[in-house]
C-alpha cells in the first residue's frame, strides 16, 4: 500500500553528503618538502607568465620557506603569509573564508586570529595529515588558487 505523502513508493532520497572533519595535524613540513612545494608552484606560475610571491607555513603558522619572483608586486609577500597561516591554523583552503564572505557571512571577521579571506591559501597533507599550508599571491584569486594548489599537490 502506498502513502498518500510519498507516491513513489518507500524509496527515500539519499542523505545529503557532510564533509568530515579536517584533517589533523602532522609532522611539520620539512624545509626539503617546502623547497619541492615551493618549486611546484613556481612551475605553474612561470608555465602562466604569472608573477608571484609563495609561502609555505609549518602547522602552527610559522614561515617555513618564501620565495617571490621577479616583478611581483611588493604587498604579495605578506600577503602569501596571510593566506598560508591561515589555511593551517584554519585547516581549511584560505578560499572558504572567500565563499563565506561573498555569501554575506562575515562573522568569521570578529576572530582573534583574523582569516584572509582570498583565494590561494591551501593546507599541504601528507598521509592525511596537514603538515604545512602554501600561500600564493600575485596574480588573480583563481590565479593565486591554481598555484597553491600545484604547489600542495607536489608535497610527498
Amino acid at each position: 500500500m502506498q502513502r498518500r505523502d510519498n507516491p513513489g513508493g518507500d524509496r527515500t532520497a539519499p542523505s545529503p553528503t557532510v564533509p568530515g572533519p579536517p584533517a589533523d595535524y602532522g609532522t611539520p613540513i620539512t624545509n626539503e618538502q617546502a623547497k619541492a612545494v615551493a618549486a611546484a608552484a613556481l612551475a605553474e606560475a612561470k608555465k602562466n607568465n604569472w608573477r608571484m610571491a609563495f609561502a609555505i607555513v609549518g602547522p602552527a603558522g610559522e614561515l617555513v620557506y618564501f620565495e617571490k619572483m621577479d616583478g611581483t608586486q611588493l604587498a604579495s609577500g605578506e600577503i602569501s603569509q596571510g593566506k598560508a597561516r591561515t589555511a593551517v591554523l584554519f585547516r581549511r583552503p584560505s578560499k572558504a573564508f572567500a565563499d563565506q564572505y561573498a555569501a554575506g557571512n562575515t562573522a568569521f571577521t570578529t576572530f582573534p586570529e583574523k582569516p584572509v579571506a582570498s583565494e590561494g591559501g591551501v593546507p599541504i597533507i601528507v598521509n592525511g595529515k596537514i603538515i604545512g599550508a602554501i600561500g600564493a599571491s600575485g596574480g588573480t584569486g583563481q590565479q593565486d588558487g591554481m598555484a597553491a594548489a600545484a604547489g600542495a599537490s607536489a608535497a610527498k
